[in-house]
């Protein structure tokens, strides 16, 4: 790392305190949907057809919405519908135009299946400012052997279309990368040039839910390196705007593979109403991770007067983190990275580069009267 890399991360360091302090809810996830119509190979949830779990009433969370207006400014907090699938939901039209008089913006993640042109414009309608498709794979046989979809390839590549062909929405393309779909990447990044993507986001697994049985998930230390330098590369072509996600510190690719440095928001400015009504952070942050419950809890006191474990991280430095030279910049990575119960560091980004590095043991102080006697 060069001296104005290294000066800049102490800069965004106070900057996260100042953060931290102020926990400004920038961004709610609401988990609508538990129901999906895919079988992904790396679901986190484990999302089934048909979940034991009930689509949350869209007043439950509108009430949560209508609670927090008078605190905050609507405009400047932005909606996240996620899932399971949000587009297996019929009244999502209904609960975008509710989000949209209240002041929202909103908008959604979504596997591509069911965003049809119709569906699209009575969105659009609804006041649907972002969206989110993804796409695994250059190749059909790619996409849908991680998507667990005949078919869902080109549904999603027709649905990339529609949003990238649409004025004003907000949307990007975002890959999990992994150990079958790494060799395709620049061909899935001329593919998506050729169709006038402009906004590309990849990342990698994470050891959970199903994707902790599945090997070919995972990639490698040098594959990990070598999909930093692809999106390091990329940026310098200024064909396509592509990102890693947002996990992770990554020394010497940190502002080089990303526009800003490595921040968990999770908490601090990010928070998520999980389908059963419990109170989180991103939506991957559950088990002793959760807050509170709305159906219980004041959702703005428990964003106000919880969180600590979020907002103080120093229960992270344990294990590979203890002394680590660059913890201050990490702060124990991302927190979904984390078991939610024991606080294990599931996986660590440096340790992936071979960058791991630990403070030399302290030398032993020595009494300055021993010393003294040394000498004479």
């Amino acid at each position: 790392m060069n001296l104005s890399q290294k000066m800049l991360l102490n800069l965004y360091l106070q900057h996260q305190k100042t953060q931290i302090q102020l926990h400004e809810l920038t961004y709610l996830f609401w988990e609508c949907t538990l129901r999906c119509n895919f079988h992904c190979i790396h679901c986190g949830s484990d999302c089934t057809r048909e979940s034991l779990v009930r689509d949350m009433p869209k007043d439950d969370f509108l009430g949560v919405l209508s609670s927090l207006q008078p605190y905050l400014n609507p405009n400047k907090t932005m909606i996240v519908l996620t899932g399971g699938e949000p587009l297996v939901r019929k009244d999502l039209e209904e609960c975008g135009k509710e989000m949209y008089e209240m002041g929202y913006p909103w908008g959604f993640v979504t596997n591509g299946w069911g965003l049809t042109q119709p569906r699209l414009d009575a969105l659009l309608d609804a006041g649907l400012r972002s969206v989110t498709i993804s796409l695994d794979g250059y190749s059909e046989e790619t996409h849908e052997w991680f998507r667990g979809k005949k078919g869902s390839w080109l549904r999603a590549l027709n649905a990339i279309s529609r949003v990238a062909s649409t004025p004003e929405l907000i949307y990007d393309v975002v890959t999990c990368v992994n150990k079958r779909n790494i060799t395709e990447l620049h061909r899935l990044k001329e593919m998506l040039i050729t169709m006038e993507v402009t906004h590309w986001r990849l990342f990698t697994v994470f050891p959970k839910g199903r994707a902790k049985e599945e090997p070919l998930l995972k990639l490698s230390n040098e594959e990990f390196v070598y999909v930093m330098d692809f999106i390091r590369q990329t940026r310098k072509e200024g064909r396509i705007k592509v990102s890693y996600g947002c996990e992770g510190y990554l020394a010497d690719y940190e502002m080089e593979v990303r526009d800003a440095p490595f921040f968990c928001q999770a908490g601090i400015h990010i928070a998520s109403v999980l389908a059963n009504g419990d109170i989180s952070a991103c939506p991957s942050l559950r088990g002793d991770y959760v807050q509170g419950n709305i159906y219980r809890d004041d959702f703005r006191e428990v964003w106000n007067t919880r969180y600590q474990v979020m907002r103080d991280r120093r229960w992270t430095k344990t294990g590979k983190c203890a002394d680590c030279k660059s913890y201050k910049y990490c702060q124990g990575n991302g927190l979904h990275l984390r078991d939610e119960k024991t606080g294990e560091l599931l996986q660590c980004h440096l340790e992936m580069m071979g960058k791991l590095t630990h403070e030399p043991a302290p030398k032993p102080k020595r009494n300055l009267a021993a010393v003294l006697r040394f000498f004479t």
